[in-house]
């Protein structure tokens, strides 16, 4: 029998930790300058990394972290340099430059991971794997999970209609507005591994 309790516990956790709408501006900026086919491409690929990676966590997350001898905080701090240093380029304008915008697959990094399966998903899905007891809580966890990045697919590949909208100059005032966003998920992100390894010490 299906766990709906379950289901929609996880579902809403991850819509909020993932963010979908949020999400759009950031993508729009990241994939700005390339073709619809492209973009759509990105939007599938990146959903497609966020789905594998969470997935490996949800079945050995624990094991793997244990093996490295990694903590979550510092999985939490790693990930969100790595934003901050991502939100810079935006801020700055250097993902405009046409290197970039030819040879980066921003739908692996930083879209993928750490964007969308970042830390906060990934210790949220292995914590709802591990209390999930019995085959139908773990069917609804992983209904939950699919249906999230079938969400975020569907949020990012339809935002491709915002970019004929707002033409060129708008996607120039999104792109830094995604930088700031970016930048502030970062710093959060980072704040939140430093407190919790603050209160373990």
């Amino acid at each position: 029998m299906f766990d709906f309790a379950v289901f929609g516990s996880l579902f809403l956790t991850l819509f909020v930790i993932m963010d979908p709408p949020g999400i759009t501006p950031i993508f729009l900026a990241l994939t700005s300058g390339r073709a619809t086919k492209v973009q759509r491409r990105m939007a599938f690929q990146a959903v497609c990394v966020a789905f594998g990676v969470i997935a490996v966590f949800g079945v050995c997350g624990q094991q793997i972290l244990d093996y490295l001898h990694v903590s979550v905080p510092a999985l939490m701090i790693a990930g969100g340099l790595l934003l901050l240093l991502i939100a810079l380029d935006l801020l700055t304008g250097k993902t405009d430059e046409p290197k970039q915008t030819k040879d980066v697959n921003v739908a692996l990094v930083p879209l993928g991971m750490p964007l969308l399966a970042g830390p906060g998903a990934i210790v949220s899905v292995i914590l709802a794997v591990q209390r999930a007891d019995g085959f139908s809580a773990q069917v609804s966890v992983w209904a939950a999970i699919l249906a999230m990045h079938v969400v975020l697919w569907l949020t990012m590949r339809y935002s491709l209609v915002i970019i004929r909208v707002i033409k060129d100059g708008g996607v120039v005032l999104v792109t830094r507005l995604a930088g700031m966003m970016l930048s502030a998920i970062a710093v959060q992100q980072i704040i939140n591994g430093v407190l919790q390894v603050v209160q373990k010490a």
